[in-house]
């Protein structure tokens, strides 16, 4: 079965879009095929993959107001075995676009019915809201992954965001389940870090991933390259945390 994660966070400045391309990067390294569905209007993980901002390019916008397929929108990424679905500003509107249309939370769903076959993982960046765009995203998927900083606010944000990921199963796609949480940005150097770490831990328990991703310049760095850290350096401390994390992903997966 195809695993379909969707990496979600109504709050932003998460790390959110750097864990949705690593993650896809490193398993397209270990020979999965790895669809990445940019729906964020910002397309941070379209131009973190080399995807240049371009007026004609084809992009997620086109899916969801019916103008193109799925197949004519994913295009190849530097990464052998990824591909991607692109993003655009485009993508602001399509909530304004969409709201008298039937069914308009399950187009995404539809439009990628058809290539479940061709991919082991599909993994879908959202924007960091609870909108249509997201809504979209969680009903095509088999499971989200929450990237979290440890702040102070964290576990109050997380609650919203179960919440939502609960009435999302429960009304529109039974068969969505939180697949884990992900701590980001995370500073052994800091006492509230680790407190945080340790609040999520006792909360949420197996819920949590093992790996932790560090703040990491490297990690910084890397999307102005616009490359994943794993390519733009594979030895660095984040790049080893992200290999790590997909290992924690392979193994707790369907496929």
């Amino acid at each position: 079965m195809i695993e379909t994660i969707v990496i979600a966070n109504q709050k932003g400045g998460v790390g959110k879009t750097t864990t949705a391309i690593n993650i896809a990067t490193a398993l397209a390294a270990i020979e999965k095929r790895v669809l990445l569905i940019d729906m964020d209007p910002q397309a941070n993980a379209s131009t973190g993959l080399g995807v240049a901002k371009r007026q004609n390019i084809l992009t997620s916008y086109d899916i969801l107001v019916g103008r193109k397929t799925m197949h004519e929108v994913i295009q190849p990424t530097i990464i052998p075995s990824l591909s991607i679905v692109p993003s655009s500003v485009d993508l602001v509107g399509a909530e304004v676009e969409l709201v008298h249309k039937d069914d308009r939370h399950k187009i995404l769903k539809n439009a990628l019915s058809v290539h479940r076959d061709h991919f082991d993982f599909v993994i879908i960046d959202c924007p960091p809201s609870m909108g249509l765009l997201t809504l979209n995203a969680m009903v095509a998927a088999t499971s989200v992954i929450v990237p979290l900083q440890c702040e102070y606010y964290a576990l109050e944000g997380l609650g919203y965001l179960l919440n939502s990921i609960q009435k999302i199963q429960k009304n529109f796609n039974p068969i969505l389940q939180l697949f884990g949480i992900v701590l980001t940005m995370f500073d052994r150097r800091s006492s509230l870090c680790n407190q945080v770490a340790e609040d999520v831990r006792a909360h949420l328990k197996n819920k949590v991933f093992q790996s932790v991703i560090p703040r990491n310049v490297k990690v910084s760095e890397a999307p102005s390259h616009g490359k994943p850290v794993l390519v733009y350096d594979v030895n660095c401390l984040g790049s080893q945390a992200y290999m790590s994390l997909a290992k924690e992903i392979l193994e707790k997966s369907k496929v």
